[in-house]
């Protein structure tokens, strides 16, 4: 009998948030014989079982009734607005078998993991955000970033750089808008980076402070690793793959959303370091990778894949930037690496497929221990 899947994300006015990505996902699941389809919270009855779920055509979407899925993927990307206010309640009820866990906002997973003392070393110095911790964090960094605790895409960053004559600032907004100024006092600087967070936070969204790293392997572009890390369809963890992202001129993040580009891992490392140093730099990401996941998964429970965003300094030096449960994976077009791609879109739906699977044997066996009573 087919499988069914239900993939949980957001559906409003406007229609799906990343649509090309969620249709090829339906498409591929169809491909691998099971039936596939999007809801959102709206969309489920709980009183007759039943959801109103979505499918993708050749221009558009089509909607049906469907069964309560035999497991569920989470891609809902939840921000602290209004119009997110159904998915965590929802998210809360004990309706469906997920095949990941919620996680949690980017400065409380530093607390998680700074706690262990194998994954500290690749961990930058982060502290939420206060007048006091960024007078003492610039005395200590030439550079410190301004983040928000939901943000994606490298939106609302803000750079901050400690100059002879004052400060540089470079950031991106919530609508990809470039910004760059020169600010001269540290009252001025403080009074900039409060109207930043007023204007660039969604709903009650804190601001946390990150120390900056010297990424600039290319000089003037921002540097850095994207590698993604999915379980398998037995159940394994994987590294399905790791490109360099390198960002826009005078851009202060790496993300493809803000210009960046995209080049292949090895070549760039070994022309940057030899070959001998590329090889270590990246055996460590994909150690750090396979370590961190497993951190995360004894804190939060079972989780399915992660984008990481890693900072490899001028040093060689590998560092955590940011990881991401719910990751894009288009690096891996951009890169012209298609299999890979594919890849990347399938690992879930056959790592859904193999709890699938395993809760259906579960279910016979203790149907089977209780006929023999």
């Amino acid at each position: 009998m087919r499988k069914r899947i239900g993939i949980l994300t957001y559906r409003g006015e406007t229609g799906f948030v990343e649509p090309g990505f969620l249709s090829r996902l339906v498409k591929e699941g169809v491909k691998m014989g099971a039936e596939v389809f999007l809801f959102s919270p709206q969309d489920v009855r709980y009183s007759i079982r039943q959801i109103r779920g979505y499918v993708p055509l050749e221009t558009g979407w089509t909607s049906d009734w469907y069964d309560w899925p035999d497991i569920v993927i989470d891609r809902y990307r939840y921000y602290p607005l209004a119009k997110h206010s159904m998915y965590l309640p929802f998210r809360k009820q004990p309706w469906f078998r997920y095949a990941n866990n919620r996680f949690s906002n980017k400065y409380r997973v530093h607390q998680v993991l700074v706690q262990d003392p194998e994954l500290a070393r690749w961990l930058p110095e982060t502290c939420p955000y206060s007048k006091e911790t960024l007078f003492t964090m610039l005395e200590q960094h030439r550079m410190v970033y301004l983040k928000p605790t939901n943000g994606t895409g490298g939106r609302s960053i803000l750079r901050v750089e400690r100059q002879s004559s004052g400060y540089v600032l470079h950031g991106r907004t919530k609508r990809q808008a470039k910004s760059r100024e020169r600010l001269y006092t540290l009252a001025d600087l403080c009074k900039r980076l409060e109207s930043w967070m007023d204007s660039e936070k969604s709903g009650n969204e804190q601001f946390f402070l990150q120390q900056g790293l010297q990424l600039s392997l290319i000089p003037g572009r921002t540097v850095d690793a994207r590698l993604l890390i999915q379980k398998d369809g037995s159940g394994e963890w994987r590294l399905t793959g790791m490109g360099i992202r390198i960002g826009a001129n005078r851009s202060s993040t790496s993300n493809l959303h803000g210009g960046g580009s995209a080049v292949p891992a090895a070549a760039f490392l070994i022309n940057h370091f030899g070959r001998e140093e590329a090889e270590r730099i990246i055996l460590e990401c994909k150690e750090l990778a396979l370590k961190t996941v497993s951190r995360i998964e004894k804190h939060y429970g079972q989780m399915m894949e992660f984008g990481f965003d890693l900072g490899i300094d001028i040093q060689g030096r590998v560092w955590i930037i940011e990881i991401n449960p719910k990751p894009g994976r288009e690096i891996f077009r951009q890169l012209g690496q298609h299999k890979r791609y594919l890849q990347a879109v399938r690992r879930p739906l056959e790592y859904a497929l193999y709890l699938a699977n395993q809760i259906e044997e579960q279910e016979l066996a203790q149907a089977q221990a209780r006929s023999q009573y």
